[in-house]
């Protein structure tokens, strides 16, 4: 394979001399760089291209990418370049060679709008990419997804922590997930036994960099023209000093006016939201078109968020403007959610001051290429900065120091008339680092950490067992208590005396929120909102959703309370839309009367009996709310989501055997694909043909509605009517007796152990234990059960030593994989005929 020419029908544009050398010395080699430094603009996220041509060539790398960055616009364009690739491959002569050798490429993004697909998941021998922010993948990473359910918690942490290549992009702005990926990397490599597949290898990527000690620019990129272009765009650098360094806005607005008849693109860029709000107000009073201003911070709602990327007037920041673009002067005023990795590109900015590594983004979304969209060197690109005067530092905050030393940078960028690319990797190396930002303080994650977060089937607050979330962000002084809001009709669906918390935390768990319905604030604003919302309607109902997972329904008069202030911190707030509180932007306003639901996607929706469901979702959740007159019917609401893509169960009962002959044969289809080695391969078998024999009970039988089990065992309902039926009878923990012993089925003992704890594993339970309303079987004792369940524990512990924390979970997956793709495409011979 010629990796320049499959590169360019790839991509749509030749390879670049650090791509080219990435394939070669790197990829195609099997070797991986701990660390990638990359000037912006010169196409970072092309890595993920010369991952595929790597692997398609047979390159010995994971088969998974990993692309994490922390913006969710940027995860999203990603997401997209990904997806251009696949079609490239699958309509390209040229690329047939790729095609031939990648059967199907899955992606999948963690995060809002492209709610997690599933695709990842249905064969782990086949390549997959899978894009996501740091929360998103890293809490799933350690055992603990945030937004998914505890079954499918093991599924996820495997095959994103084995046989993957993670990316983390902008490295330097998450320094405390940088450090737990790089832990979790060393602990697989140092700590945990060999394994026939690829552990985890991390990439940081980057750039703006404190050290060059990493895989980077030559004298053959310098040389280049395109990267010569964008290393020396033009960026003329002007200073100002603040007059009043407490009111920034007002400076920075009636400088970009000056560019009110220019037709150009206007990127303006403020620390706080107070001051970007204020900005756009002051442009609307001075006559610019509403339509011709878009604001972008972290507090917007997701989906508001999203629909931004679709906005002309966002448009006009883009590479190549569409023609339906908005025409004249455009303004897009951003905190620092605009400053990491959106592919933006103005012709003139205008910002306060921040650390260096935030100039550095900033100065990245001006002038991007060094060219216009058609080709023509841009000469005239204006850079203004705003910064105090000497008497109007604030000793007391940690970021002065920094942003001293930044501005002193700057001034030499001024003296030479640049602020390009080039100019900023020329400036001192030591004095760049003193410019940065405070590392915040991380937490050390250590091995009892991953055992206690691996424990999945312990639900609630465990003793050492801390949230996630501090590890994936680190603690700084500037830590300021945030709340998230989303609003759900569920609030109102469930407002009866027959529900309870627990419900609601399960209806969140079978239907979580997703980005799209949150934003977030500082809790210091948001209790404002919240009494001003709390005394137009103290009657009405919201729930307090805690990061373990806890629901408790409180009245809207709670936020009126004093006491009751703090007790928002850190938590999620689900409101009635009918309650109000989000304004037309897609931010909190507790003046506002209107909000909206923004739970249903395409993917997934409610019903309560009225209307038709798609034949791919399936029910996730329902619950049945009594009528309070006897009278009439109670009403049933349920909760569905879609099946993997291409993946439709059957609305048919399904033979027991004859799932299980699915079973293996997508078993087999995931094996062929890997080298696990004979005694794995014989393991992951046997427990396919034996992992449902406790689906044979009597009781079991009767919750799938068979009348005739005594003479045909069944498998699956098919598509059920009627009241939900919640099992508390586990199947797998049945299968556990029905195995024959190593000797019958000619296997050592350690590895009937794993066929063991692969059998009871297979819904996500046995990590490490079954909870004690689960531990029954109606075919033996309650003794017999209870010394049964007792092994369950101890048969994970040892387990896990042997194959290691992800490595078991891997192992676990694959079956489960197996399981759910059988279970999606069962042969239709073994459906029953009603």
């Amino acid at each position: 394979m010629d990796f320049n020419s499959a590169f360019e029908t790839l991509t749509g544009h030749p390879p670049l001399p650090w791509q080219q050398r990435l394939y070669r010395d790197y990829f195609n080699a099997g070797r991986v760089p701990s660390a990638c430094y990359l000037p912006t603009g010169l196409g970072k996220t092309s890595v993920l291209a010369v991952w595929l041509l790597a692997l398609a060539s047979g390159a010995p790398l994971p088969r998974r990418l990993i692309y994490v960055v922390n913006r969710r616009t940027v995860v999203d364009q990603t997401t997209n370049e990904v997806i251009r690739y696949k079609n490239a491959i699958a309509n390209s002569p040229q690329l047939s060679i790729i095609r031939d050798r990648i059967e199907r490429l899955r992606i999948s993004t963690l995060r809002g709008q492209f709610a997690d697909n599933g695709d990842w998941c249905e064969n782990p021998s086949q390549p997959a990419v899978i894009c996501g922010t740091v929360d998103m993948i890293g809490s799933r990473l350690l055992f603990s997804g945030y937004g998914i359910g505890r079954s499918k918690r093991p599924l996820h942490a495997a095959f994103l922590g084995q046989d993957a290549l993670l990316i983390h992009d902008e490295a330097h702005l998450e320094p405390a997930f940088q450090t737990l990926i790089a832990t979790i990397e060393k602990q697989q490599l140092d700590n945990e036994p060999i394994v026939p597949w690829p552990k985890l290898k991390v990439m940081e990527l980057t750039a703006t960099t404190k050290s060059r000690e990493s895989f980077t620019l030559d004298n053959s990129d310098y040389a280049n023209k395109i990267v010569a272009q964008r290393m020396n765009s033009t960026k003329r650098l002007f200073l100002h000093e603040l007059k009043d360094a407490k009111k920034p806005a007002k400076e920075l607005f009636e400088r970009a006016l000056a560019f009110k008849t220019s037709e150009q693109a206007i990127l303006i860029f403020a620390q706080s939201v107070e001051a970007v709000l204020e900005i756009q107000s002051a442009l609307e009073k001075a006559k610019i078109p509403q339509e011709s201003i878009r604001t972008l911070t972290g507090t917007i709602r997701g989906k508001e968020r999203d629909a931004l990327a679709e906005h002309p007037t966002f448009a006009r920041f883009l590479p190549n403007p569409p023609g339906d673009a908005t025409k004249g002067t455009v303004y897009l005023v951003c905190t620092s959610a605009g400053e990491v990795g959106v592919n933006i590109s103005a012709d003139h900015l205008i910002c306060d001051l921040t650390t260096f590594e935030s100039m550095s983004q900033r100065f990245g979304r001006v002038n991007r290429f060094g060219v216009d969209q058609f080709g023509k060197q841009v000469e005239d690109c204006e850079v203004h900065v705003f910064h105090p005067g000497p008497a109007h530092w604030d000793d007391k905050d940690p970021l002065t120091r920094p942003r001293q030393r930044t501005l002193e940078l700057l001034r030499e960028l001024e003296a030479k008339g640049s602020a390009s690319p080039k100019a900023l990797s020329e400036l001192d190396e030591t004095l760049r680092a003193n410019a940065f930002a405070p590392t915040p303080m991380i937490l050390p994650a250590t091995d009892m950490l991953f055992d206690a977060w691996a424990l999945t089937t312990i639900t609630g607050t465990l003793p050492g067992r801390p949230p996630v979330k501090p590890y994936l962000r680190g603690l700084t002084e500037l830590e300021i208590p945030e709340t998230h809001f989303a609003w759900r009709d569920d609030v109102q669906l469930l407002d009866h005396h027959s529900v309870n918390d627990k419900d609601r935390a399960e209806l969140l768990l079978a239907y979580p929120l997703l980005t799209q319905e949150l934003l977030r604030e500082p809790s210091y604003r948001a209790v404002k909102h919240l009494d001003a919302i709390g005394k137009r309607h103290p009657e009405h109902h919201a729930w307090l959703v805690r990061d373990e997972g806890n629901v408790e329904q409180v009245t809207l008069d709670f936020f009126t309370i004093k006491d009751n202030k703090e007790r928002i911190n850190g938590i999620t707030v689900v409101l009635d839309p009918r309650s109000g509180g989000l304004n037309a932007g897609g931010m909190l306003d507790g003046g506002s009367e209107s909000a909206s639901d923004a739970s249903k996607t395409a993917d997934r929706c409610r019903s309560d009996g009225e209307g038709t469901v798609p034949p791919d979702f399936h029910e996730v959740f329902s619950f049945l709310i009594p009528s309070e007159d006897e009278d009439e019917d109670p009403v049933i609401h349920r909760w569905f989501t879609r099946r993997n893509t291409g993946q439709v169960n059957s609305r048919k009962p399904v033979l027991l055997a004859s799932h299980v002959a699915d079973v293996e044969r997508e078993l087999e289809k995931i094996l062929s694909g890997l080298s696990l080695g004979d005694s794995l391969n014989r393991c992951l078998k046997i427990a396919a043909l034996f992992h449902d024999d406790g689906k044979k009970r009597q009781l079991f039988q009767s919750v799938l509605g068979n009348r005739n089990a005594a003479s045909v065992w069944w498998a699956k309902s098919g598509r059920k009517s009627g009241t939900w039926l919640k099992e508390k009878y586990r199947h797998e923990f049945g299968s556990l007796s029905e195995l024959p012993t190593a000797a019958e089925l000619g296997i050592t003992d350690d590895e009937r152990e794993l066929v063991l704890h692969l059998i009871a594993a297979h819904h996500g339970r046995a990590r490490p234990h079954f909870p004690s309303d689960e531990t029954f079987d109606p075919h033996q004792s309650q003794e017999a059960s209870s010394e049964l369940a007792m092994t369950v524990p101890q048969r994970f512990g040892r387990l896990q030593r042997r194959y290691g924390r992800w490595g078991l979970a891997y192992l676990e997956s694959l079956l489960r994989a197996a399981d759910w793709s059988a279970s999606a495409n069962p042969n239709p011979e073994g459906e029953i005929q009603e």
